[in-house]
């Protein structure tokens, strides 16, 4: 809607976790080397968590993107609240295998499903293709057994390699969740966490985005739409979150096309905030 107005391709404040508007703060920079790594040596499982909107979502699909499809086969579970451990492999093996799941109920069960998550497994890897399933939203799960189930699936193992690679994405409480379970956390190889973006961190994420949108070169333009007070002003009211940011800068640049405003600073910001109730 606002696009034109501000010499924009696209919206560059959208809540959709897509690679290209992966800011790289020093943190992020780090979290994303450590995982690859992860994943790259075969190292078994990885944890990563973070606040809410930290972009732990976002770093997952960079990783998939980078790595691509020809050597990696992913499963991407992002909703974990199972209420058994079938149910969880079953996930896994719809978003793992193009092969539709048998529809007789003893097949269903957990352990004909394990026996054919291992042979999907094993299969893919004398393709010469690594697993990767990635855990998303972990914090959401309740029952230990799912967590459990997770530490299991580590057992599918040749003598000398894991046959997948774990990694579990979840917001901070999710670490405690795992470290009650010491056989869990024990298996856990590379352990990150995301935190929130600083005052300096929040000016260039918005003009890293921006920048994107507009498909230019240079950061410098953006300068064109928020001036310096406003970022600080930002970051002050989201916390440095970068979905919090999205949110308001979205919000902005929508109002400032209505009311016609050349440039976004400090007090349209503050008018944004009441008008739209986000304090």
């Amino acid at each position: 809607m606002y696009e034109a107005y501000w010499n924009l391709k696209e919206r560059p404040f959208q809540n959709t976790p897509d690679p290209r508007y992966l800011y790289l703060s020093p943190q992020h920079e780090d979290v994303l080397m450590k995982l690859t790594y992860a994943i790259a040596q075969g190292l078994g499982c990885a944890l990563l968590t973070g606040v809410f909107g930290c972009g732990k979502t976002l770093i997952a699909r960079v990783i998939l993107r980078d790595l691509g499809n020809q050597r990696f086969c992913w499963a991407y579970v992002n909703n974990p609240a199972f209420s058994e451990p079938a149910e969880l492999i079953r996930a896994i093996l719809r978003s793992l295998s193009p092969q539709i799941l048998p529809e007789k109920k003893t097949e269903l069960l957990l352990d004909p499903l394990l026996e054919r998550l291992y042979n999907v497994l094993l299969d893919n890897v004398r393709e010469g293709k690594e697993n990767v399933i990635v855990i998303d939203e972990a914090h959401i799960i309740e029952d230990t057994s799912i967590l459990e189930q997770l530490r299991l699936i580590l057992n599918f193992q040749t003598e000398d390699r894991f046959l997948l690679t774990l990694l579990i994405l979840g917001q901070p409480e999710l670490k405690s969740k795992i470290d009650a379970l010491k056989p869990l956390s024990q298996r856990i190889a590379v352990r990150c966490h995301l935190g929130t973006l600083n005052e300096e961190e929040v000016g260039k994420y918005i003009a890293y985005r921006l920048k994107i949108a507009k498909g230019s070169d240079s950061a410098n333009e953006c300068e064109d739409i928020f001036d310096k007070e406003a970022a600080k002003l930002i970051f002050l009211h989201t916390g440095g979150i970068p979905r919090k940011i999205n949110t308001l800068c979205d919000f902005v640049l929508l109002s400032g096309f209505a009311k016609k405003v050349n440039r976004i600073d400090s007090s349209f910001i503050d008018k944004v905030i009441k008008e739209f109730n986000l304090s």
